[in-house]
């Protein structure tokens, strides 16, 4: 089977779409992957290209000639791409929604995906309850993205993303955990830091599931692709939210007993700290949720078994 996937060029949109395409092609499909180019080094072996002139969102024109030239028998579209279904709709070929995690909010500068059927990497105790009612779901595991590189632990990982870093609140945030005496390993997404106490690594690139894999405790601004890392990780979070679909996630988690949060008026150093050491109650619940994402069938499974059910 030919299957076209088409995702936002972003990490937080294009990574969590790789396993599944990378599993239909060991199993034997054709799979090519529309995405901007910003995204292209990490689709290799799964025939990236850029639509027309898109960059950043693919519009229904930008990938309408691709459909008439590729011929898929299947698309698969992550969220951010909804014009990706109704151009795949126009051509008469069957399509998913491909999820980056809990279902977000209203406002936040994406349209919530509507009808057809979702391939959902969130696990159930996380995921939205409406959503969860109403939505056609196909269950999928998620598995973080494996780029080369790690650590040794222990260590608290911190990141806040490639969109919502500022030197203010990673600095905060570094200067309350570094009092921790633990490493800790800091992605930066290219804020530029000062000079940094010896135990503190800062880089603008971190692998971050080989960070997370060795971390008692992860930092972060309530990003989709971290909060799952870590929860399929079993690991204790803290979140201090920035933006978009952060606060959401942030709630979840809390509910869930997984995380603790400082939202941005109660950010201080020393909030940091006392939070940070109030998270290691949380371990339990993030095992919990680690066990259920385990129990999702995987990639390889939805590719062998549910991607040519589709019609």
């Amino acid at each position: 089977m030919r299957i076209l996937f088409a995702g936002l060029a972003s990490a937080g949109h294009t990574y969590p779409m790789l396993p599944l395409a990378a599993a239909a092609r060991d199993i034997g499909h054709e799979v090519y992957f529309a995405a901007g180019e910003h995204v292209h080094a990490s689709l290799r072996g799964l025939n990236p290209f850029r639509p027309a002139d898109s960059f950043y969102e693919i519009y229904a024109e930008d990938i309408e000639p691709d459909l008439k030239r590729l011929r898929p028998e299947l698309v698969v579209h992550g969220w951010g791409v909804p014009e990706v279904g109704l151009a795949a709709k126009r051509a008469g070929i069957p399509s998913l929604w491909h999820g980056f995690g809990r279902m977000f909010p209203d406002g936040i500068g994406l349209t919530r995906p509507g009808g057809g059927v979702h391939l959902d990497i969130c696990p159930p105790s996380l995921q939205d309850a409406d959503f969860l009612a109403t939505a056609e779901r196909i269950a999928l595991r998620p598995v973080p993205f494996a780029e080369p590189g790690g650590f040794p632990g222990p260590l608290i990982y911190l990141t806040l993303g490639t969109a919502f870093g500022t030197p203010e609140v990673l600095t905060t945030a570094i200067e309350g955990l570094a009092t921790l005496g633990t490493h800790v390993v800091v992605a930066t997404g290219g804020v530029a830091l000062g000079p940094q106490p010896a135990h503190v690594t800062a880089r603008a690139w971190v692998p971050q599931a080989a960070a997370i894999a060795h971390a008692d405790l992860v930092v972060h601004h309530g990003g989709s692709g971290t909060t799952l890392g870590a929860l399929a990780a079993g690991v204790p979070q803290l979140v201090l939210p920035q933006g978009a679909d952060q606060f959401a996630n942030a709630d979840a988690l809390v509910a869930a007993g997984a995380a603790v949060r400082l939202l941005p008026g109660e950010l201080t150093a020393d909030a940091v700290a006392e939070q940070a050491r109030k998270a290691s109650a949380c371990r339990d619940a993030a095992r919990a949720v680690a066990a259920e994402i385990a129990a999702m069938p995987s990639p390889e499974e939805v590719a062998r078994e549910r991607l040519p059910e589709v019609k």
